[in-house]
């Protein structure tokens, strides 16, 4: 599948530059696996792992932050207005159970694209990156699920996070 991602939100100031930081972020990570690579290294290894601990950081931070218990009050933390605008994600549920949302644009992707990454290698980056929402889930006790993605040709991510049973 060839992967499409294109951003329909073009004409916001703030929302392009957060694009921008997440975009730098995402040439890091690229660059980071290359030299990695070239250098020997398992760079898949060590990006997994420094990025779930990342997520459980976050995740830490979060908790602290969310006025109170529950799904509806850690989605108001981990998806405010512009990270929703960024992403151009639709929120599809959103109860004390669940939280799925629908990403339709990816800045990570554009990033790795712009430098050239093989679509192997994009949905490998893809994979990693969101071992930083695993971390999140885990650090918030929530069971996450990753569907559909962006990376592998689809034309949305599918995230969801659950109260576990």
């Amino acid at each position: 599948m060839e992967i499409k991602n294109e951003a329909t939100l073009t004409d916001n100031e703030i929302v392009n530059g957060l694009r921008g930081g997440i975009e730098h972020r995402a040439t890091w990570m690229c660059l980071m696996m290359q030299s990695a690579k070239k250098a020997g290294l398992d760079p898949e290894a060590f990006t997994r792992e420094a990025i779930t601990k990342c997520g459980h950081f976050h995740g830490a931070n979060m908790q602290e932050l969310q006025k109170e218990a529950g799904i509806p009050a850690f989605t108001e933390v981990f998806i405010p207005e512009n990270t929703q605008k960024i992403f151009e994600m639709d929120v599809t549920r959103c109860d004390e159970d669940e939280l799925t949302i629908e990403f339709h644009y990816c800045p990570l992707v554009s990033a790795w694209k712009k430098l050239g990454a093989t679509d192997e290698e994009i949905q490998l980056m893809c994979d990693a990156a969101m071992d930083g929402d695993r971390g999140i889930a885990a650090e918030c006790d929530y069971d996450y699920e990753l569907g559909k993605t962006i990376a592998n040709g689809y034309d949305i991510c599918e995230v969801a996070f659950r109260k576990k049973k």
